[in-house]
This record gives structure tokens, C-alpha cells and sequence, in this order.
């Protein structure tokens, strides 16, 4: 089963800028079957209400490995995921299961991504396009391209890892990882990129 490989080809501090540049990119790709999906963590009880009040479809969930360790049976349902009308909005509750995160995930292009954008603010979060498929591009040898294609708009950070925190906001662009020429991978990401006027800025992303 092959996997997607990552290479950042936008940065801005502007997330409305990143958000144009992201959408460009999917639009070079056939978008028949494309789905949205966003996550964003939250670190203050106050932000996560903030959260569901303005996404009321979205899911908040915890990603600690020491608390579902501690107690498997998951009394809060935050390891399942609670749906926004359901999570309690009692403030010492939810600080105490900080950090929270929030997401939505596999809507129709083009329903959540500015109002997602609009509400993440400091925090970390991502928007990313996923079932998109790239074009042939015949002189490099590369033909359409499905189940790897994808684009990711990442909010104050810079890696599709929960590394450090980042001022600017970085657009990735995901093809298929070629473990035998892996030149091919930056050509293809390189050709994508020149489609809207970018080009690589960074080392490829696992």
C-alpha cells in the first residue's frame, strides 16, 4: 500500500494568503471526488467554547495517551469524540482535559475552509484536501495521480508533526513516495507548484 509524501511550497503570515495559495493548488487537481477536513487544537477552556459555538458540527476529542491508559473506559467520551452540542460547556471540566481538539472532517470543497480559517487564530490547526487526483504531466514521466494526492494548509506550525510553534502558516503539497527515485517526488511536487507561481521551500515532510 503506497503513502503520501509531503514537501512545503508556500509560507506567509497571512492565513488568508495561505488559505488562496492552498486552494490554487487543489484546484490544479480534478476536485470529482475531493473532500475537506479541518482540526485545530485548543488550550484554554474559553477557546474550546469558542469553538463549538461557532462549528456546532464539529468533534472534540483528546489525544492523551496517559489519561486512556489511566482509565480505558473513557467516562468523559473524549477519546471517542463528543459532538459539540453534547460537550459540556462547564469551564472547569474542560480545563481539566486540556489540550482538546476539534475537527471535521471529509465535508464538500469549499464548506468549511474560510470560516475555518477565520476562527483558528493563534491556534494550531490545519485544513487539508484529500481524494484529489493530479494530472499526467507526460515529460516527467508521471502519470494521473489519485490516492496520494493531496494538499495541507498548516496554521502556526510548519511540519505535519506536533512539533514547535510558528508565526506564519505553511501550504504542503502530497504525492506518492517513490522509495527507488526519489528525485521523482520533488519533480512532481516542483511541477505542481510552478503551476500557481511557487516553487519547494523545505525539505520533504514523512
Amino acid at each position: 500500500m503506497s503513502s503520501p509524501i509531503a514537501y512545503p511550497v508556500f509560507r506567509t503570515t497571512d492565513p488568508v494568503l495561505a488559505l488562496c495559495a492552498a486552494r490554487q493548488l487543489v484546484a490544479v487537481g480534478d476536485q470529482q471526488y475531493a473532500e475537506v477536513s479541518v482540526d485545530v487544537e485548543l488550550r484554554t477552556a474559553r477557546e474550546a467554547l469558542r469553538i463549538r459555538e461557532a462549528l456546532p458540527d464539529a468533534w472534540f476529542r483528546k489525544e492523551d495517551i496517559e489519561d486512556w491508559a489511566r482509565d480505558a473506559s473513557d467516562p468523559t467520551g473524549l477519546h471517542g469524540g463528543v459532538h459539540a452540542p453534547e460537550l459540556s460547556s462547564d469551564l472547569d471540566f474542560l480545563s481539566s482535559h486540556l489540550p482538546l481538539w476539534a475537527s471535521m472532517e471529509y465535508r464538500p470543497v469549499g464548506s468549511v475552509e474560510e470560516e475555518f480559517a477565520a476562527l483558528v487564530g493563534s491556534n494550531i490547526g490545519e485544513i487539508w484536501w484529500s481524494s484529489l487526483i493530479w494530472p499526467d504531466v507526460p515529460e516527467l514521466g508521471i502519470q494521473g495521480e489519485a490516492n496520494n494526492a493531496r494538499v495541507s494548509l498548516l496554521f502556526n506550525r510548519r511540519t505535519t508533526e506536533l512539533d514547535e510553534r510558528a508565526d506564519d502558516h505553511t501550504v504542503l503539497v502530497h504525492v506518492l513516495r517513490r522509495s527507488r527515485d526519489r528525485g521523482a517526488e520533488e519533480r512532481h511536487v516542483s511541477w505542481l507548484a510552478e503551476q500557481i507561481g511557487q516553487s519547494v521551500i523545505g525539505p520533504r515532510q514523512e
